[in-house]
């Protein structure tokens, strides 16, 4: 919530007369708050605030909330980042081993990681979801305030030759499979 008011503090210094236009009774922007509120979960806070920032350098009119959701979503994908229903379906649908994967993001990876792959491909999308979510835009925060993220490198099988048996071995193994398979 505080980044909204944040957000729409930005708008009134900016959009000064359209923004007291529209949203000339108290009532009125508490209820535009709470649908933006609603609108923009998705996004770190971090992104909102660019976002809205993005607008601002932008347009000379106070945006609407579709435009703010274009703004946000044109941050992430300046930096490689999915949409968060984006990377989630993508976490959801990547097969195994994970971690050999072509990610789009690290983020997408970590934040499916964090999240329970098992957890993930076993309960529904409205549990879930927020799982994730909320692991992404961590992640997503990160990215913003400049981290690297990097998806560990899969684990190597151990590697040894096996050895031959020996004749006699051999033998017996082939004594048992036919004792045991009734030949």
């Amino acid at each position: 919530m505080e980044a909204i008011n944040q957000v729409f503090a930005l708008f009134r210094l900016n959009y000064h007369n359209q923004y007291f236009a529209a949203y000339s009774e108290a009532s009125q922007l508490n209820q535009v708050k709470r649908l933006w509120l609603e609108s923009l979960a998705d996004f770190p806070v971090e992104q909102i605030l660019k976002g809205a920032k993005h607008a601002i350098e932008n347009s000379e009119y106070l945006p609407t909330l579709n435009r703010m959701i274009e703004c946000c979503q044109a941050g992430l994908v300046e930096l490689g980042l999915p949409a968060p229903h984006d990377a989630y379906v993508e976490a959801c649908q990547a097969p195994s081993p994970k971690s050999a994967q072509a990610w789009s993001h690290p983020a997408v990876y970590l934040a499916g990681r964090d999240s329970e792959w098992f957890f993930l491909a076993n309960n529904e999308e409205r549990l879930t979801w927020p799982v994730f979510r909320s692991h992404y835009q961590r992640y997503c925060a990160a990215v913003l305030r400049g981290e690297s993220l990097t998806i560990p490198a899969p684990e190597a099988l151990e590697k040894h030759a096996p050895e031959p048996l020996s004749n006699d071995e051999q033998l017996a193994a082939l004594k048992e499979l036919r004792e045991s398979s009734g030949l």
